[in-house]
């Protein structure tokens, strides 16, 4: 199973690679060549795995017969399989006539095998960990969004203010808080930069505030994963051990259970016995 996806990862991949390359001119006619026989064995190979899974589905007795197959089909990863498919079959048409991606729609529905990438987690597994981490941590998450939201806002406003007179970069509230967003978030692209030195004082101190709460998050989030992460661990560890645990009581239990002298395995009851007062000696009133 492993190696099949393995396998299918590898197509998947060489497509994206593939059509990265049939973007530059000079490895445009190769890329093509070879992305045209790819796509066609995915093709087969996609097309063959769809029909399977939709015909296995009934197995299943919430898909069982023609409209509980349907109802499987209309699940996210069949929508997105069928999608991928059916633009790979429009591109594949085109090149049998001559002109592979001789159209910019054909050049877009090229780049729709990106969607093959997300469906290479069909389980949603990873999907999954990030919403639980985020859930767990939404408090945590909103107010750091919150306050890095006022710093932009204020810090915005008051270079806004102190640039509008002396600086044509920040005629608008719009551009200033463009240049907010960009700078705050360490991003830095420089089309907008303060020229008062108030305006330089103001953004030098909010954005080693900003900075602070934008990356926050990234803190929260990190942690979340790591603590995840060794939460699941924990768990695949206690399921290892609950089976050999279980089968092991079991077996002492049948094994107490058939022989009678048992002198080498004694009862939990009996230290309580010896302990408390046995019930079967307490005197009862008539």
């Amino acid at each position: 199973m492993e190696c099949a996806q393995g396998s299918i990862f590898l197509l998947v991949f060489s497509c994206l690679v593939l059509s990265v390359f049939s973007t530059i001119p000079a490895h445009q006619d190769v890329a093509n060549s070879g992305l045209f026989i790819l796509e066609f064995l995915m093709i087969i190979v996609f097309g063959m795995e769809y029909v399977v899974r939709i015909w296995a589905a009934g197995c299943c007795c919430r898909y069982r017969g023609l409209q509980g197959r349907l109802r499987f089909a209309r699940k996210p990863f069949c929508v997105i399989d069928f999608i991928v498919f059916v633009a790979s079959v429009a591109v594949i048409a085109a090149g049998t006539k001559g002109n592979i991606f001789a159209t910019s729609a054909l050049r877009s529905m090229r780049f729709l095998q990106i969607l093959r990438m997300v469906r290479m987690d069909r389980r949603g597994g990873t999907w999954k960990l990030l919403g639980s981490v985020v859930y767990a941590h939404s408090k945590e998450l909103i107010t750091a969004w919150y306050i890095g939201f006022l710093i932009l806002i204020f810090s915005s406003f008051l270079v806004y203010l102190a640039e509008k007179e002396a600086n044509p970069q920040f005629l608008t509230y719009a551009d200033s808080l463009w240049w907010g967003t960009v700078t705050l978030t360490t991003i830095g692209y420089g089309d907008k930069t303060p020229q008062t030195w108030l305006g330089r004082m103001l953004a030098a101190g909010f954005a080693l505030l900003g900075v602070s709460f934008f990356a926050l998050p990234a803190g929260i989030l990190g942690s979340g994963f790591a603590l995840k992460v060794q939460e699941q661990h924990r768990q695949k560890h206690f399921e290892k051990r609950r089976t050999p645990a279980a089968n092991l009581i079991q077996a002492a239990w049948r094994l107490y259970s058939t022989d009678v002298s048992r002198p080498y395995l004694t009862a939990t009851w009996y230290y309580y016995d010896s302990v408390l007062p046995s019930f079967r000696h307490v005197p009862t009133d008539h």
